[in-house]
C-alpha cells in the first residue's frame, strides 16, 4: 500500500479544499496517493458523518488516491495523547509516504492548527524504532519518516512558502469539492437546500475559493495555484527548479 504522498485532513473535505489540485497534478505526473481524514466530521452543521463518509470516498474514486482512511477521532475534541499520535503513526509506517500533506499551521477553526501539530508531529515518532505499532495481521511496523512535511493553506490566507501551479486542474479541483454536496453551494441542492447555511454553503464561497487559488497563483505567474507552508529551512540542488 506504498504511496509517493500522503495528504492528512482532520476533516473530510479539508484536503479536496485546499490540496486537491496538487494532487491531480501529481497523480497526472505517475505519483500515487494516498488520503487519511482524521475525524468524520460529525460536528458539521449539515449533513451527517454517514453522508460525508460516502462523499468522503467519492471524491477518492474520482480523483484517483490509492486509497482512503479514517482514523475515527473525535471532531472538535481530538487531542494530541499518545494514542492519537500511534493512531497516525500506524497510517504513515502502513503506507510510506515520500511525502506528507498537512493541515494549515494557524486558521479560523481551531481544528486545523491543532491537527497540523499533531500529523507533524507523528511524521516525526514514526521514524523511531523504540515506538512500536502493529500492523493489521499483529505484525511489528517498519519504523518509517516521511522525507518532507507541507502544510496547505486552508481559510486563512497566510504568506505561503511555496505555491503549486494548478491551472490545468482548477476546474477538477471543483469538482471534487463539489462531491461534498451536503457541504458547499449546489444550484440543485435538493434535500441539502433546507439545512441551516453556513459560511461555507454559499455561492459566494464557492467564489471565493476560486479567487483565492488565483490569487495565489498570480505572484508566481500561474492561473491557479495552491499555497503551502513549511516548518523548515527548504532545500534544493538547481536554482533553476525555481524559476
Amino acid at each position: 500500500m506504498k504511496v509517493d504522498i500522503l495528504a492528512i485532513g482532520v476533516h473530510p473535505d479539508d484536503v479536496e479544499l485546499s490540496a486537491s489540485g496538487t494532487l491531480l497534478r501529481h497523480l497526472a505526473l505517475g505519483k500515487t496517493v494516498g488520503l487519511l481524514d482524521l475525524t468524520r466530521g460529525e460536528l458539521g452543521t449539515r449533513g451527517t458523518a454517514e453522508i460525508r463518509d460516502q462523499e468522503a470516498q467519492e471524491a477518492a474514486t474520482k480523483m484517483g488516491a490509492s486509497f482512503r482512511w479514517n482514523l475515527g477521532m473525535a471532531d472538535g475534541f481530538f487531542q494530541h495523547t499518545p494514542d492519537n499520535v500511534r493512531k497516525i503513526v500506524q497510517a504513515i509506517r502502513a503506507c510510506q509516504p515520500e511525502i506528507v500533506l498537512a493541515n494549515a499551521l494557524e486558521d479560523r477553526h481551531p481544528d486545523h492548527g491543532r491537527a497540523a501539530k499533531l500529523e507533524a508531529d507523528a511524521c516525526f515518532y514514526a521514524g523511531l524504532a523504540k515506538i512500536e505499532t502493529f500492523d493489521d495481521k499483529g505484525l511489528v511496523q517498519e519504523r518509517w519518516r516521511p522525507k518532507a512535511v507541507y502544510h496547505y493553506i486552508q481559510d486563512r490566507n497566510l504568506r505561503p512558502d511555496f505555491t503549486v501551479d494548478i491551472s490545468a486542474y482548477m476546474e477538477q479541483k471543483m469538482d471534487l469539492i463539489l462531491t461534498f454536496r451536503s457541504q458547499f453551494f449546489l444550484p440543485t441542492a435538493g434535500e441539502y437546500a433546507k439545512e441551516l447555511s453556513t459560511p461555507i454553503s454559499g455561492k459566494d464561497f464557492m467564489d471565493y475559493m476560486r479567487s483565492k487559488n488565483q490569487a495565489y497563483g498570480r505572484d508566481a505567474g500561474f492561473a491557479y495555484a495552491e499555497a503551502f507552508n513549511v516548518s523548515r529551512t527548504l532545500g534544493i540542488n538547481d536554482l533553476f527548479d525555481l524559476i
